[in-house]
């Protein structure tokens, strides 16, 4: 990001670590098969079948559940179901991706975040390092309780 951009817009691409203990609450995992595919699939429609933060089409995308985490009350919140391209979703679940695909995935991550973001290697670091920050804090949360509010919208 250009030095004047700083501040002023939130990057496109971010990472988006949740508590250790909340990786059991995945949605493929809470939902049936079926439901799983009917929300999956709505999130596809709704991006117009495009990835929602790098806008690229022709690819096979990717569901992402982004969630929020009220560290008051203990609430974890699912805001909205996102269709991702695999490089997106790469980028978002970083930690994964490093551990899973080693130093030739995180570095395309990398430089996948680097290029939505139009940013420099020091600031890609640089938001890995708050995220990383924010994921210890929500670790030290325990027992979460889940707001799927969001799926009423299916029923």
């Amino acid at each position: 990001m250009k030095e004047a951009e700083k501040g002023k817009n939130k990057p496109k691409l971010e990472f988006d670590f949740i508590p250790e203990e909340s990786w059991k609450f995945n949605l493929r995992h809470i939902l049936s098969p079926a439901a799983w595919d009917v929300v999956r699939r709505d999130a596809y429609k709704q991006a117009n079948y495009k990835c929602r933060i790098c806008g690229r089409g022709n690819c096979r995308l990717e569901a992402h559940e982004k969630w929020s985490f009220d560290t008051k009350r203990h609430i974890q919140k699912l805001d909205d179901v996102l269709a991702l391209c695999h490089e997106c979703h790469a980028v978002i679940h970083y930690q994964r991706t490093a551990l899973c695909d080693g130093a030739e995935g995180a570095a395309r991550a990398q430089a996948h975040f680097m290029r939505v973001n139009g940013c420099t290697q020091a600031e890609f670091h640089e938001a890995l390092a708050k995220a990383a920050q924010k994921h210890r804090e929500l670790n030290e949360i325990e027992d979460w309780r889940l707001d799927l509010s969001f799926l009423k919208r299916f029923v």
